[in-house]
Parts: structure tokens; C-alpha cells; sequence
């Protein structure tokens, strides 16, 4: 998955809407759903917790099942991209004790995949404005690059593949 440039105002409020819109499909759904289930089957003790569940379980499916359809519609774009480059990230985290262990020998797919991890981490966190631990990010890029230029290596992020984290 190559780190691509994202239109931050686009990104936000087109998060901003599909968050609300599942919110509110959310409670409503359920909402509807549980309802007409209690009304249908009404019980004598006046305990509804499973047709409130199965409401909620419901809405859910459906959200997710909405969700999954239109990830490819251009409304989507940013979003989905964003929401891949994290699962892509989480991947690596994974395994980060193992990719600086490597790294410290001169692994240089090690060397990539955190080379990839920091760079996209930038990326999220400029667009989530989550600036407070930048100057973290900028300090282990500095040793980042310090160990590529001890092994005489040149790291760029778009080298990296998902395929290369099988070894660690």
C-alpha cells in the first residue's frame, strides 16, 4: 500500500459524516427494530434485553454490510484508504520488537517496513491532528536514519510490501 497525499478537510468531513450516518443508523435501527420485535412478542415480565440485542445486532450487520458495499464509491476514497492504512500500521506494530531487532543488524526490509510505519504514522497523525507526539516520531526517525546510514542503505517508504514482514 503506497502513502499517498489526502485532501485533510475532505478526509474529515467526509469521516465526520459517515460516522454520524452510522450513529444515527445505528440508534435508529435498533431503535425500529426492537421496538416492533417487543410489540410483536410482548413479555408478560416486561424483560426485553434479547429483542433489544437482537435490534442492536441487527443495525449492525446492516452497517457493516452498507459499509462494505460502497467502500469503493468515490465518497469513500479517503476514508477507506485511511481506514486500510491503519490495519496496514497495526500489522507492523505487531511486530516492531522483532523489526528493531533486525533493524539493528541491517536488515534492510526491517529497516523499510519502519521507515513505512513512521512515515504513515506522520500521515495519520497530520490528518487526525494529532501533533503531541510528533517530536517522538521525529526522534526515532533520526535513529531510523542514522542505522540506514550505517549500513550505507537508502530507505524509501513506497519500497515497502506487506510480503516483507513474514520473516519477522
Amino acid at each position: 500500500m503506497q502513502l499517498i497525499k489526502i485532501d485533510k478537510s475532505r478526509y474529515r468531513r467526509h469521516l465526520n459524516i459517515v460516522i454520524v450516518s452510522c450513529i444515527a443508523a445505528l440508534l435508529l435501527g435498533s431503535l425500529v427494530i426492537s421496538q416492533s420485535l417487543i410489540a410483536l412478542f410482548p413479555d408478560e415480565s416486561g424483560r426485553h434485553f434479547h429483542w433489544n440485542a437482537l435490534g442492536v445486532l441487527c443495525s449492525s450487520i446492516a452497517i457493516a454490510w452498507l459499509l462494505n458495499t460502497y467502500r469503493s464509491h468515490d465518497f469513500m476514497t479517503e476514508v477507506v484508504y485511511v481506514w486500510e492504512l491503519k490495519k496496514a500500521l497495526n500489522k507492523i506494530t505487531r511486530k516492531l520488537s522483532k523489526l528493531k531487532v533486525a533493524a539493528e543488524t541491517g536488515n534492510k526490509d526491517a529497516l523499510i517496513a519502519m521507515q513505512y510505519s513512521y512515515a504513515g504514522s506522520r500521515l495519520l497523525w497530520q490528518l487526525d491532528d494529532n501533533t503531541i507526539i510528533m517530536d517522538d516520531l521525529a526522534i526515532a526517525q533520526v535513529e531510523l536514519d542514522n542505522l540506514a546510514a550505517k549500513y550505507h542503505l537508502s530507505l524509501n517508504a513506497d519500497d515497502y510490501r506487506e510480503a516483507m514482514l513474514k520473516q519477522f
